[in-house]
């Protein structure tokens, strides 16, 4: 068994040898890099373990468990006949887990966010993925359509868009509750390979969503409000609201209201005039 364990781990660090941190969505660092290609840690981080856990797996002195070789696997881009390799070292069985099927938007939902053109609204699914909005919503946050569909993820858009640290008045309290929002996620869905990888690139990428993470806080999407600066409509102080679709939970129809006759109510109207003269936004998914 040793051996097979250190064939494991040659294989593992010949793999990680063959990724660069562009190749994986990581930024390049700064200086030289001592190793060709990924370092230990940075694998580690995109397969949501330990780094100490992750040396001790290369090194050949720990088995490692299905889930584990399974995000690993995911972290290192292996393809089908890598990784059926990759279990067999570890004398696992390689039936991948059942994959959910992509999410699309209820209809239910579709009709209530084409009918709402004075109100931003989007659907968001598993994990925090934007599955569909209105041009409202899309004139207010982001342009959802020309963000590509594997990363039309709240969370990701929140850390990774620089726009969206000016949008919000208050970034950081915003991105704190996303996190926990997410980390609820993870709790229902611990071993969905997309949210370790997306917790894994984040990790990496943003020392905030690192610290955030490790604290363990969780929250439900639920009610707030939301201050925003936008660049078009000024200053909204904007309540949000969740409707979850009995068709399917894991489907959750975010609003954003202001009271009718305020300041903010009048920037939603002139927002949505705004909007309507910009054909360009796109109110549907392209993918």
């Amino acid at each position: 068994m040793s051996n097979k364990r250190n064939e494991l781990g040659s294989f593992l660090k010949a793999r990680r040898a063959e990724l660069t941190p562009r190749a994986v969505g990581l930024p390049d660092s700064a200086g030289p890099r001592r190793v060709a290609g990924l370092r230990r840690e940075e694998v580690a981080q995109l397969a949501a373990i330990s780094t100490d856990y992750y040396t001790r797996l290369e090194q050949g002195r720990l088995p490692a468990s299905a889930p584990v070789l399974e995000t690993v696997a995911e972290a290192l881009h292996l393809d089908e006949d890598q990784r059926r390799y990759l279990f067999g070292l570890a004398g696992k069985e390689t039936v991948r887990p059942r994959r959910r099927a992509v999410q699309k938007v209820q209809p239910q939902l579709r009709r209530v966010l084409d009918d709402l053109t004075s109100t931003p609204a989007i659907v968001m699914g598993r994990r925090m993925d934007v599955i569909a909005w209105n041009p409202l919503a899309a004139t207010l946050i982001t342009d959802f359509g020309k963000v590509p569909e594997k990363h039309r993820n709240y969370v990701r858009i929140l850390f990774t868009d620089p726009m969206m640290r000016s949008l919000y008045t208050d970034w950081r309290s915003v991105a704190r509750t996303a996190v926990a929002q997410l980390r609820m996620e993870a709790a229902k869905y611990p071993d969905d390979p997309r949210l370790l990888a997306l917790v894994g690139e984040l990790s990496v990428q943003d020392p905030d969503f690192r610290t955030w993470w490790a604290t363990h806080n969780v929250a439900t999407l639920s009610v707030g409000t939301k201050v925003l600066q936008h660049p078009v409509a000024g200053e909204l102080s904007l309540d949000w609201d969740t409707l979850t679709a009995t068709t399917d939970p894991d489907q959750q129809l975010v609003v954003w209201t202001a009271e009718v006759g305020s300041p903010t109510h009048d920037g939603l109207r002139i927002l949505a005039s705004w909007a309507a003269g910009h054909h360009q936004i796109t109110a549907r998914p392209t993918d």
